[in-house]
């Protein structure tokens, strides 16, 4: 089942890389960009992340909060963000509480299922506001960036 832009976001509940509990309602009151990205440690995945991290402030400044998901646990998220000083939470989601109810797509590479690179972006009530699919990675945070900007504006 698709999400529905307009509609309340999955309400999830899941731990970041310091093992706190992080829900939806955590941001109520602030725009958030949801990102699903593959696997912890792989080239494209590290770059959003550094990418993420680069420009926070910028979100950080338009009150906009971002959030990375993967299947990864939260040892994995851990050892990821130390080794590229990361800033932005990564949120584990090993039982795809979170994959799932959103209904992340899932393709194979190489033999191996792995889960879309998705973005999804909440609005200050918590519902989804924008849905990008197959995304690629270089220049994603400006993109977002802009078009949240535009989204508050009413542009």
């Amino acid at each position: 089942m698709a999400l529905e832009q307009g509609k309340r976001f999955v309400d999830f509940r899941l731990k970041n890389q310091d093992g706190e509990t992080v829900t939806l309602d955590d941001f109520a009151g602030k725009w958030l960009v949801v990102y699903v990205y593959p696997k912890d440690d792989t080239p494209g995945c590290t770059i959003q992340g550094k990418s993420f991290t680069a420009s926070k402030e910028e979100f950080d400044a338009a009150n906009i909060a971002i959030v990375g998901v993967s299947e990864d646990d939260v040892a994995s998220h851990k050892s990821f963000c130390n080794k590229f000083g990361f800033t932005i939470d990564l949120l584990a989601d090993p039982e795809h509480q979170l994959l799932s109810a959103a209904d992340v797509g899932q393709s194979d590479y190489k033999g191996t299922m792995y889960w879309d690179r998705t973005t999804f972006v909440i609005d200050p009530e918590g519902n989804l506001s924008r849905t990008y699919l197959k995304v690629q990675p270089e220049g994603h945070d400006r993109l977002l960036l802009e078009q949240i900007k535009e989204l508050q504006r009413g542009d």
